[in-house]
């Protein structure tokens, strides 16, 4: 069974209908073709790493998503294949339908020579410089709850900027009065018991 992870899951469900079955179909192909993926969420994105080096990625968008592999070498096999370099991880352009991907037997390809060039040692690409980091806006309900709670206001203090945004993006994405009171309140439970918002997939 290959492993998965609750966060990919939840990243498909939160995104467009029309990327939906076409982000699971290529998660299902990427893990065909190399049984031992592991799968995460890395800089916001849908994340698959061999032997703890990146293979591949996939993002969705509004109107597109893109998918690419990480070795700088497929780039060349792709645009002999007549694919062209484009938005972020997208070697294979913008993809908004199942009729934009490749052949499973063409992607079975690719998997496989991506996962040889990981696995030759060669050099990936030189990772990219985080640039600086934009100041994390609170909102004032989350200045007052955690003014009236030790415990929270300790936790808060001691996470890193990723883990404080990962709870700011939870809380500000609500739309509903009552989804941000219920949410503003197990954000400060949470945190009053030491936990990070993805505390439940933390120890997957």
């Amino acid at each position: 069974m290959p492993k998965t992870d609750p966060r990919v899951d939840d990243y498909i469900a939160k995104s467009r209908p029309f990327a939906q079955p076409v982000l699971r179909h290529l998660r299902k192909l990427v893990h065909r073709g190399c049984p031992e993926v592991e799968e995460s969420i890395r800089w916001s994105h849908i994340s698959f790493s061999h032997q703890g080096r990146i293979l591949a990625g996939m993002a969705a968008f509004k109107e597109h998503l893109s998918f690419g592999f990480w070795h700088k070498d497929m780039e060349p096999i792709l645009v002999r294949d007549g694919y062209k370099p484009g938005d972020a991880m997208g070697l294979m352009g913008r993809i908004s339908s199942l009729d934009h991907i490749p052949s499973d037997a063409k992607m079975a390809r690719y998997v496989e020579m991506a996962v040889a060039l990981l696995e030759s040692g060669e050099p990936a690409r030189a990772r990219p410089k985080p640039g600086p980091k934009a100041p994390l806006r609170i909102p004032p309900t989350l200045t007052a709850a955690l003014k009236k709670n030790r415990k929270a206001a300790a936790t808060w203090d001691k996470l890193s900027y990723s883990h404080r945004k990962e709870y700011l993006e939870w809380l500000t994405e609500a739309k509903r009065e009552e989804t941000k009171a219920t949410r503003l309140a197990t954000t400060v439970e949470w945190l009053a018991e030491g936990k990070s918002r993805n505390w439940k997939y933390e120890n997957c």
